[in-house]
């Protein structure tokens, strides 16, 4: 045990991350009652999304897949824990240190909350009440963490007139010595010039001795701790989740006025590990900049189009629901897939065509983009004439025969046939702004990535999976290729730089999906083996074997993979 009254290094970190936590805990539910976009983790995090240049962007989405935006989150909080851990030890040693460091990083996290897209003065409450509850609970826990000596330690009050030796000497106990008698040489007289020592500031003359315990600050931290959990918990039903859940579930979807045509027999291969026709909702890839998913509660929804329109719409959810909703099969992709990636998927979605509600509107002549908005911030640029030339570009409500999963936008989200998701697939839809390319940005374009993002044609091999081991005989070759609102007209496979071999296409309901294709007459031999693929469009295009990178409008390159045969 301290005798000292100095708090041990490990239990000031500790008061620190407690401290931390219940900051952190208290501006959670603040953050539920104003937006989630509040919550400083969350603005801290998205900021940095803002800030980092392309190249890490795409090399954590390689690197990281989905879980991108939770692996930032949990950085972001790695961050935090060790300021706080490092306020602990710094006010341990000066109590002004500790709310100053707490201070300067509360600083920090408010000027990410305000300059979040659509921000207000309201936003920053949560992290002036997170940063009042740190400030509060440091000194507390370390007050916690001292105890009064024993009563044979407590120090004696000097008495009338006694000079500073009176209350001082060796810790924990009073000097026999009169004040007459300053410490002897070892000659045995004294040394006038030796300054008398001075009593540290824990030890004033009149104070008890304080001692480290260890008892007090386990039980205080455990009560910062609940703080934090209930604060998390509140947090949780603040931000509108359970509502939100339910009235998801409990959602009663239309019939389609304009259903989607059959799905030919023959679209879906039915191989193991070839992709299926249509992804299943859990396995559709996520990729956005939300570290905080959007909980939009559809009875509070809203979309607003302006902007260079004759008349201005504002829909409710109940609107959008009444109105002709068509079906869909569309591929969606990702601009950040790199060749032969996963960040492709295949869906039937329902909705209402973008463009009834567009002319409705009466988009203006000039207006060649539409500036869409999330829930979040987040905004996407989309060419006016590409949702206006009769694809089926809808704001979707439902996705493969179930309401939108809130990952993937609930309630409504855009999709547009033949384009990447960052020009396209606003999620959390809630406005749609009529303007111009030349007058307006949208979050990725100063970015570094293009304006536009037309779909390249690509195709990628499922089957066999690079670096598999294979007997030798014949092989199943199998995959995917998409060009959408093109459609697929040829898929060629070659191995070890061979001649090109026709693949058997499955059919497609639109050009706007993406078809299975395979060839199952490889004859495989022992030995190390490169196989490649491609895709030709309906418009004779075949896609290029010239490697590009994902920016700035998509990867372009021939899928291999590698395999050995035994």
């Amino acid at each position: 045990m301290e005798r000292n009254g100095r708090v041990p290094s490990w239990a000031a970190a500790l008061a620190g991350l407690v401290a931390g936590a219940v900051a952190v805990g208290v501006s959670l539910p603040a953050a539920g009652v104003v937006k989630a976009s509040a919550f400083p983790p969350a603005a801290a995090g998205a900021a940095a999304v803002d800030l980092a240049p392309a190249w890490l962007k795409d090399w954590a989405i390689r690197t990281f897949g989905e879980h991108d935006k939770t692996v930032l989150l949990a950085g972001v909080l790695l961050v935090l824990a060790a300021a706080a851990a490092a306020a602990g030890l710094l006010a341990a040693r000066n109590p002004r240190y500790g709310p100053a460091v707490l201070g300067a990083f509360g600083a920090l996290g408010l000027l990410a909350v305000l300059t979040r897209p659509g921000a207000g003065p309201a936003d920053a409450l949560p992290t002036l009440l997170g940063v009042a509850a740190g400030v509060f609970t440091l000194p507390l826990l370390l007050r916690r963490a001292l105890a009064p000596a024993p009563a044979g330690r407590r120090r004696p009050s000097p008495g009338p007139g006694a000079g500073p030796r009176d209350a001082s000497g060796p810790a924990g106990g009073s000097d026999p010595r009169p004040a007459s008698h300053p410490d002897p040489l070892p000659g045995g007289g004294s040394d006038p010039q030796r300054p008398a020592p001075q009593t540290p500031a824990v030890m004033r003359a009149g104070e008890e001795l304080r001692a480290f315990d260890r008892r007090g600050l386990l039980t205080a931290a455990l009560g910062g701790a609940a703080v934090a959990g209930a604060g998390a918990v509140a947090g949780r039903l603040l931000t509108g989740r359970a509502e939100v859940d339910t009235a998801r579930a409990g959602l009663a979807l239309p019939r389609p006025a304009v259903p989607a045509r059959p799905v030919p027999a023959g679209s879906d291969l039915r191989i193991p590990g070839l992709s299926p026709f249509f992804t299943p909702n859990r396995d559709f890839y996520r990729v956005d900049t939300a570290l905080v998913v959007p909980r939009v509660d559809p009875a509070d929804w809203t979309l607003r189009i302006g902007g260079m329109v004759d008349r201005p719409v504002e829909l409710t959810f109940a609107d959008l629901l009444a109105r002709p909703l068509v079906e869909a099969d569309v591929t969606l992709c990702c601009v950040s897939n790199e060749v032969g990636g996963p960040y492709v998927g295949n869906a039937r979605w329902l909705g209402v065509r973008l463009a009834d509600v567009l002319r409705e509107a009466g988009v203006r002549a000039g207006a060649d983009m539409l500036l869409s908005s999330s829930a979040d911030g987040w905004t996407c640029g989309t060419p006016s004439d590409v949702v206006l030339d009769g694809r089926d570009a809808l704001l979707a409500v439902a996705m493969n025969g179930e309401t939108l999963p809130v990952d993937h936008g609930f309630p409504v989200r855009l999709v547009v046939p033949g384009l990447y998701g960052y020009v396209s697939a606003t999620k959390w839809v809630t406005e749609i702004k009529a303007t111009r390319f030349d007058r307006d940005e949208a979050y990725w374009t100063p970015r570094g990535w293009s304006a536009r993002g037309p779909v390249k044609t690509q195709s990628r091999i499922d089957l066999p999976k690079a670096g598999a081991e294979l007997p030798a005989g014949r092989t199943v070759i199998a995959g995917v290729a998409w060009a959408q609102h093109r459609g697929v007209d040829a898929v060629e496979v070659r191995v070890d730089g061979g001649p090109w071999r026709q693949a058997r296409l499955a059919e497609a309901p639109t050009a706007d999906t993406w078809r299975q294709w395979v060839l199952d007459d490889w004859d495989a031999t022992p030995g190390g083996h490169t196989i490649e693929v491609r895709a030709t469009d309906a418009t004779g295009r075949t896609q290029t074997a010239e490697r590009a990178p994902v920016a700035p409008d998509g990867a372009t390159g021939l899928h291999a993979v590698t395999v050995t045969v035994t």
